[in-house]
Formats: structure tokens, sequence, C-alpha cells
């Protein structure tokens, strides 16, 4: 049979002789980026998990590092080669190279480097922009106009109304959804740690305080309440990643959550044109209304230009995702350690007592002196960090000095244009910077600590500005908590013959969508007498 003239042997000779050119262009590329990285020991595999198809797979040798590899393999790979730089190097669909760095020197030399030299590779970001360009998807220039204008919103202020508001939402659940109960039973964590840290989001970050049991009216214009359409995008939050614009109408669920988003932006449309209009007239202190104030035409000198109304929603809402779901998942693990470990849970009870004698409510005032709060939950961070790799890219060759297993100086090269991964697991799980690193020690933080070794909120120029928000809530959870209830493992039949292992292993199993998450956590509160 012939086809334009050509049998099919002739067709099959040419498309094997295509693929053949194909694998050897493929195998030359990838000795190329070998020889260019000098053959520094590491992972050798077919695919890049930094692509799509790469992290859908699970880790599998040759194949894939997989989805979760940093998580999955902590400091291991490290310790194995014996040195806190390992390389990874991928044949397809083209030869593509990257470091993954445990270092914590290494680490701060990237981060706190200058003149561009290490900067994000932006097309791993722009997924995040839908709402609008913001702080997290930028670099140069533009990072520094949306840091300079969001900065000031990150204020003692708006600390204080953290802390103020989070103290409320707390005894409001108790006085509430909790009231008349000596044990309460939360079959996951997250039921419980999400709805927290949305509320504290609305207060101090929108202004809009929500409670536990209002029955909302939706607001004409509007077909979801601001509650209804702020847990759904938070929830939701993965489909609007990866389902295409045209397949959003295709489930329930998926209408939903295009719904909710639509919905979220034009809520923060109206309050944005809202607060414009009585900034002037009100004094308030949440993200937004303090953001407008900065983003105000006299803060700024004349070669600067205000953020837009997309830009603006394009921050918040970064704001809402980083500072909702990160500190859901931190709060769950904190609770979960505490369980686990009831001895360190006494301990930060008397340490509370002792700090609040009388039982009075803590208050931001308080919260240097609530040192034991501070450090489960930076304990928690360390071991569950919510975001387990920083990418960076190397903009010109350069080399890294560090010292081996042994002590021997090792010099990495790097050549431009080379992908590079800060891994925050294998960093915080390194021996050389935390002693015991899987054992739950929230006493490592009371002193001095390496604080370079610790890469929860990145850190450098391009560290988290809501850390402080983030830190501040966590404290106030805890502590309000931890003073009046009790945590502990809620006890399931067809688990009763596990060890004490056993149990820590499948209560603490995590993994990652947009950020680390426990799997299943289920908890029981008892009230203290």
């Amino acid at each position: 049979m012939n086809i334009t003239g050509l049998s099919w042997e002739t067709i099959l000779i040419l498309v094997g002789s295509v693929a053949a050119l194909r694998a050897l262009q493929l195998f030359l590329d990838f000795r190329r980026l070998l020889a260019s990285i000098h053959h520094l020991p590491g992972y050798r595999t077919i695919l890049c998990s930094s692509t799509t198809l790469g992290d859908l797979f699970p880790p599998t040798p040759l194949l894939t590092l997989g989805h979760d590899h940093s998580w999955l393999s902590k400091h291991s790979p490290f310790a194995e080669k014996g040195l806190d730089i390992i390389s990874s190097a991928a044949c397809w669909p083209k030869a593509k190279g990257m470091l993954f760095i445990a270092n914590a020197n290494v680490i701060k030399d990237i981060v706190w480097s200058r003149r561009g030299r290490f900067p994000k590779p932006l097309e791993r970001y722009t997924i995040l922009t839908f709402f609008g360009e913001n702080i997290v998807a930028s670099e140069g220039n533009e990072w520094k106009r949306y840091r300079k204008i969001i900065t000031p919103a990150f204020s003692e202020r708006n600390n204080r109304l953290v802390w103020d508001a989070t103290t409320r939402i707390m005894l409001d659940l108790f006085d509430t959804m909790w009231a008349g109960q000596e044990e309460v039973v939360v079959n996951h964590s997250v039921d419980l740690t999400l709805p927290i840290a949305l509320f504290v989001i609305g207060a101090a970050g929108f202004g809009r305080p929500i409670s536990w049991t209002e029955d909302s009216v939706v607001p004409p214009g509007h077909q979801l309440t601001f509650k209804d359409a702020l847990h759904t995008v938070t929830q939701d939050l993965t489909i609007k990643l990866l389902v295409p614009r045209w397949a959003m109408g295709l489930t329930k669920r998926f209408r939903h959550a295009k719904l909710a988003f639509d919905e979220l932006h034009r809520y923060l449309t109206e309050m944005i044109h809202e607060r414009q209009v009585s900034q002037h007239k009100e004094n308030n202190s949440d993200l937004l209304s303090s953001l407008l104030s900065a983003n105000d035409d006299n803060d700024l000198s004349k070669d600067e230009v205000k953020l837009s109304d997309s830009e603006l929603i394009g921050n918040i809402f970064i704001f809402l995702v980083a500072g909702h779901e990160t500190t859901a998942h931190t709060l769950s693990f904190a609770f979960a350690l505490l369980a686990l470990h009831p001895d360190k849970q006494e301990e930060m009870y008397q340490h509370i007592k002792r700090v609040l004698p009388d039982g009075r409510i803590p208050t931001y005032d308080d919260m240097p002196s609530l040192s034991y709060s501070s450090a489960v939950f930076n304990e928690a961070l360390r071991m569950f960090p919510p975001i387990c790799i920083v990418p960076k890219r190397s903009a010109e060759d350069t080399t890294f000095t560090l010292t081996d297993v042994d002590g021997t100086l090792k010099t990495v090269v790097v050549p431009e244009g080379l992908n590079l991964t800060l891994d925050v697991p294998a960093l915080h799980y390194n021996p050389k910077y935390w002693e015991d690193p899987f054992t739950f020690k929230p006493e490592r933080f009371l002193g001095d600590w390496n604080r370079d070794a610790f890469l929860a909120f990145s850190s450098g120029y391009r560290g988290c500005v809501g850390r402080k928000f983030s830190e501040t809530e966590g404290a106030a959870v805890l502590t309000i908590l931890i003073s009046r209830y009790i945590i502990s493992i809620k006890d399931e039949p067809q688990f009763s013959g596990e060890t004490f292992e056993q149990r820590k292993a499948r209560v603490l199993q995590a993994k990652s969508m947009l950020t680390l998450g426990p799997t299943r956590l289920p908890l029981v509160f008892t009230r203290r007498t």
C-alpha cells in the first residue's frame, strides 16, 4: 500500500530515523547538561518533576522524582551523597537540570543576593495571577513597587487587630459551638482550623467579622454570602488552578467554584470602592484599609504608579491564600503534635498559667511572654513546612562553596539559567542545624537557634511580608485553646492495636496540593476542670 507515493516501509524508516535523531539529540543535550554541572551527584530521571507531567506521578526511580519528593525524602538524599547540594537531571521533553539545596549558608547567600542574581522563575507563578498581578508573581522593579505599597499594611496596629480578632473568634467558638460540651470530637482537624483562619482573615484582612452561628442573608446583587464565597474559594482553589475555563461548567462542583470566584471578585471590588470613599472618614487597621491608605497618591512619589484595582485584588487574594490555608494547616499539625506528646502539652499549659496566673484573657502585649506558644507554632512549621520548595534560577555563571560530610571544602559549579530549589524539608531536617530533627522539641525555639536554617516563611529580601500576621494568629489560637482544653487523638476501634509510632505516622501523614496539609487528623478536645 502506498500513501502519496510512499510505501509503508519507507514511512516507517522515515519515522524511525526522525525518532533516532531526536533520541540522539536528547542524549547529547543530557550529556552537555551533566558536564555543565560537573556531574554533581544526584538524581537522573526521564521526566523533570517540575513539569506538570512529572509531578503527576508518585516518586518512581529513573522515571521522575514525582509529587512531594522533597517532603517525602527530607534530608536523606543529601545524607546519602554526603553533601548538602545535590543535582537532578532529566532528559525529556528536553534536558533540564536543577540543584536541590539544604545548606543554610548557601541559601542565605541566595536569598540575600542583590542585582537579581537569583530571581524567581516567574513562569511557575503565572497561574496565581488570575485575579491580578501580585507581589508573589513578580520580580525586579515591579516587585519593589508592590512591596513598598504593601509592607506598611502589615503594621503593629494590624498585628494587634489579628490578636484581638483571633481571641474573639476562639471565645465565640467556646461559647456557642462548644457550649455545654465537656468533650468535643473533630473528625478532621482542618474542619476546625480552616474556619478559624477564615474568620481571622475576614476580620483582620477585610474588616468583615464573621461569627460561627450567623444566619447570613445574601445581599442584593449577590448569589452567595461573603462567608460562603470566601470558604468555597479557599476550599476549591485547586479547581481554579487546574481546570481550564471552558470546563468550569461541566460539573455542579465546578460551576459552584466558578460562582464563588466570581462572587469573591465582586465582593472585593465593592469593598475597595467602598473603602476608597470612606477611608478618610474611618481609622481602620485591617489589611485592605491599610493597603488602600498606602496606595494613596499622596504617599507615592511622582514617578511611582499606584496599584490598579486589579492589582489590589490580586494582592489581597494572595494574602487570603497565604494567610488562610498555611496557618490552618500549621495549627492542625501543632494540635496533633501536642496531642501525641502530652508532656509537652502540659509544659505549655503550665507556662501559660505562669504568664497569666489570674486566668485572664491574654492580650497582644502578652505575646512576647507567651514564648512557649510561639515555640510550638515554630516547631510545627519546622516539622511540617507549608511550602516545601522555594524555586530560584541562576541569572549568571557562579559557584557555591560548602563542606561535605567529611569536612572537605567543595565547590559546586552553577551555570547561567540553571534552576535552583531551596529544599525546605531537607533544611528543616538537617541534623547539622537541628538536633534530633524528627523529634518534637518546642524548647529548641526558646533559646538561641539558627534562623538561617528556618525557611517556613522563606527569607531574605523575598521573605513573607505576612509572617507576623501568621505568628500572631498561631500564638493566640494555641494559648487560648490550651488554657481551656486538653487535646488528644481520637481513639478508633480499627486502630486499637497500633503502637505509638504507628499512631504517630498515621495521624501525621501529610500531602501537598498548594500547601502541605494533614491527610486525616481526628482529635478530641476535653474541657479543663
